[in-house]
């Protein structure tokens, strides 16, 4: 970065990207934890196959993800960083609407349900299911700009690693208050019996509201794009993206990343609720807050390397994974928050290394990975439903623990690079 551009003053857009952050959080793990209360309000009727309906919720999400990095990719490219900031703002703001909608109908038309077999389904919940994706969709084009913008921008002091790992932590404060948001807020801390849909739509036309006034907000500010951080118009790239291998295999590492993440905060508590146990939104809780702290400490780790961080953090998550299938315990589980709280960063950072202009495109291509949030708690879900148990399901979890770690070994090693 040339000293004009390290004068052109970040620190306003940086503190933007921590917000949006924040922001993608909050409404990620809020979307997960509709999972029990929507379980216990729309699929009544579903009979054997609630817990694979209910895993839904979090697929839809994260189907967006490979639909919708590309898109970002493009628009970053044409329009520019901020300009794709604002449109994905607004595909936010109608996803929320969508979310309230499908409050309002299944309120209004009660009987409008769909029969598959022996099992009744509330249109209204496929209409949720749709938000969900539409907002996910939001997210990723949201994390397309915002990754490679932390990695990027000049901030005096500070490191790419150190930058991700603020942002991260602004991200697991929205993680962290979103199931209290959805427990306390959406559905007034009611039993999963008490709850009922028609509480949806006061909280979501609120979200709106909210969102509205950031796109106002982010349309006054000063964004300057970067420049080695992204193809010019017009400019063609002679390499596929792919051709690097730290980036592809990233790729796969960031889908069993985020798989495992969400198989815990989204499932957690269900698991604890098929236990018997009480207090099942404090444990998602705790291990969203892990990784706050954990974010917190990672944003001082200056001199550590990231393939040292994430070598350290796999071996201890994979480590708790299998001591919580072996004495059947949840609890063990919400401790792997804290390791999991730096990967996200490290991964990013190590796939990305010396991409140059190949930067952007890689972002977009890196969130074809995050579907892993929407296969492996939906592939646990089913799994859960054909063992009558969620203790064994968590397998899935030691095994992305261990590629994550062969990654960190070996597969971040660069063989190629834009230059």
């Amino acid at each position: 970065m040339t000293q004009k551009e390290k004068q052109a003053g970040y620190i306003v857009p940086f503190i933007t990207m921590v917000f949006l952050f924040f922001i993608v959080g909050f409404l990620t793990t809020a979307n997960t934890q509709f999972q029990a209360p929507l379980k216990a309000a729309f699929l009544e009727g579903v009979g054997d196959l609630k817990n694979t309906f209910t895993t839904l919720i979090t697929f839809s999400w994260f189907l967006a993800y490979p639909v919708c990095g590309r898109i970002g990719s493009v628009w970053t490219t044409r329009s520019g960083y901020k300009a794709t900031l604002i449109r994905s703002l607004f595909i936010m703001i109608a996803g929320l609407g969508l979310f309230s909608l499908s409050s309002w109908y299944t309120v209004h038309f009660p009987d409008s349900n769909l029969h598959i077999g022996g099992n009744t389904v509330p249109y209204g919940f496929f209409i949720f299911l749709a938000g969900s994706f539409v907002v996910g969709a939001s997210a990723t084009i949201l994390q397309v700009v915002i990754n490679p913008y932390l990695t990027a921008c000049y901030v005096k002091g500070t490191q790419s690693i150190q930058r991700l790992a603020i942002g991260g932590s602004a991200n697991s404060i929205g993680t962290t208050l979103a199931p209290y948001f959805v427990a306390g807020i959406v559905f007034g801390g009611l039993s999963m019996e008490e709850v009922s849909v028609s509480q949806l739509m006061i909280p979501f036309c609120s979200l709106m509201a909210v969102i509205v006034v950031v796109v106002c907000v982010l349309y006054k500010l000063s964004m300057p794009d970067i420049k080695g951080t992204k193809a010019e118009a017009g400019e063609k790239l002679e390499k596929s993206v792919w051709s690097f291998s730290h980036l592809t295999l990233g790729v796969i590492s960031i889908f069993f990343y985020v798989g495992v993440e969400v198989c815990i905060g989204a499932n957690i508590n269900l698991y604890a609720i098929d236990r018997g146990l009480a207090n099942p939104a404090l444990m998602a809780t705790l291990y969203w807050g892990g990784m706050l702290v954990g974010r917190l400490v990672g944003s001082s780790l200056s001199t550590v390397l990231p393939r040292t961080q994430l070598t350290f953090t796999t071996i201890l998550a994979a480590l708790l994974a299998v001591l919580a299938i072996v004495f059947n315990n949840p609890w063990l589980l919400t401790a792997v928050g804290l390791f999991h709280s730096i990967m996200w960063g490290a991964i990013f950072t190590l796939s990305v290394d010396k991409l140059g202009k190949y930067t952007s495109v890689a972002s977009g291509v890196f969130m074809i990975g995050v579907v892993g949030g929407a296969i492996l708690p939906l592939l646990q879900g089913i799994l859960a439903d054909a063992l009558s148990s969620w203790r064994w399901s968590w397998f899935i979890v030691v095994f992305g623990e261990l590629f994550m770690l062969y990654y960190a070994l070996a597969g971040s090693r660069i063989r190629q690079s834009a230059d």
